[in-house]
């Protein structure tokens, strides 16, 4: 099949990037024709809330990228469609994670399948977003009235999903595995480059920081008074994206300058496999989500993980089996952890992470989207919840 893949890619850094990166090789592996349209524009620089939108990595290996999109210029919405039109993939394979997108990928997409022969699937990450702004739902609106055919990888998503489209085919297809970032090293190894003490055990938080992941509420959970005195210490690794003052405020407040470890910086892909080596337990006190990036990466390194009953966090990390699922509340975030130590579940926690782990490989994500694309053609409407990992 010949597909064309239109969102973040190389020299763009993120979780989304990366997702398509190896995507597009996995692809490529089956023996499919396809490239990726990313960027010559994607956010504008007042939009952008870190400190740059691009990674100084190594580009992915035999992928064809051409940077061609533009997101607040509608002249180059129309050129690249037009461009995508003529081509004539089967697929035009597009990822949606925020509204600002809508209208240019909404026209792209229109333009595109006027030929008559390319279906446009949508992979989502979000269809309601996170943070909400004031003409969200016109924008998204837009969008999904554009597509044949989507994939979501949560049950929050496709629930979300509803609200704009029924009757188009559409898979839920979990998140798969983020193994592009190396091989994991020996915890002496990664310790020694960290500069962190054998010693102590550590819980890690990792990636982007914004309000909606809680923070703030791991702080308050970390507080606890029966967590001193263990030789544990927080790993709080990523970048900013917000005032970072109310967080160090909070460990001030609560005498923790000692026990919290920050590496407050964009974590590159070489510097991953240090992290959550060192990890005995990753947490994601979230507030709000739908899937992560985050627990896939976890999955992939084999460490148990803590995640808050929000979004379709629980659907991926199995309650006792890989790790707990709490309530966003510092007090029961505080017992996962004290459970944890003081019953040694590393080891069953673990054993469970690897079992699941196999649920999540790239070549059922493409079998997902290819299952969408034959059907694109028919007309369906959503099943009843609870008939989840099925083409409808």
């Amino acid at each position: 099949m010949k597909i064309i893949s239109l969102g973040p890619a190389y020299p763009y850094r993120g979780g989304l990037a990366s997702f398509n990166d190896r995507l597009v090789q996995q692809f490529s592996a089956e023996g499919h024709d396809i490239e990726i349209f990313t960027f010559s524009l994607q956010y504008p620089k007042l939009l952008f809330p870190g400190k740059t939108q691009y990674t100084d990595g190594p580009p992915p290996i035999d992928i064809k990228i051409t940077r061609k999109l533009n997101s607040i210029n509608p002249l180059n919405w129309i050129v690249t469609g037009l461009k995508i039109k003529k081509e004539k993939p089967d697929i035009l394979l597009i990822r949606y994670w925020l509204p600002f997108m809508g209208p240019c990928f909404g026209t792209i997409a229109r333009i595109a399948k006027s030929n008559r022969h390319t279906s446009v699937i949508c992979i989502f990450d979000n269809v309601i977003p996170h943070e909400k702004r004031p003409g969200d739902n016109i924008l998204t609106k837009y969008f999904t009235n554009s597509i044949d055919g989507a994939i979501v990888m949560s049950q929050t998503v496709l629930d979300d999903l509803k609200g704009f489209r029924e009757k188009i085919p559409v898979k839920l297809s979990p998140h798969p595995l983020f193994d592009n970032y190396g091989l994991p090293v020996g915890r002496k190894e990664a310790l020694a480059a960290l500069n962190l003490n054998a010693d102590n055990s550590y819980l890690l938080f990792f990636g982007f920081i914004r309000a909606y992941k809680g923070l703030d509420l791991l702080i308050e959970a970390f507080s606890d008074k029966r967590l001193r005195g263990r030789k544990l210490k927080l790993i709080i690794a990523g970048e900013f994206y917000e005032d970072d003052t109310p967080y160090r405020d909070l460990i001030i407040k609560y005498n923790l300058e000692n026990e919290v470890i920050f590496y407050d910086h964009y974590i590159k892909d070489n510097e991953v496999p240090l992290f959550f080596s060192v990890a005995d337990l990753v947490v994601q006190p979230y507030k709000t989500a739908t899937q992560s990036g985050v627990t896939q990466i976890a999955y992939y390194f084999e460490k148990p993980m803590l995640v808050t009953d929000v979004g379709g966090l629980r659907e991926i990390v199995p309650d006792g089996k890989c790790g707990y699922v709490v309530k966003p509340e510092p007090e029961l975030i505080t017992e996962a952890i004290i459970d944890f130590f003081d019953n040694d579940r590393k080891e069953q926690f673990t054993e469970g992470v690897m079992q699941e782990k196999e649920k999540f490989s790239w070549d059922k994500m493409t079998s997902s989207i290819i299952e969408v694309y034959t059907k694109c053609q028919t007309p369906f409407s959503f099943p009843p919840r609870g008939e989840k990992l099925s083409l409808f």
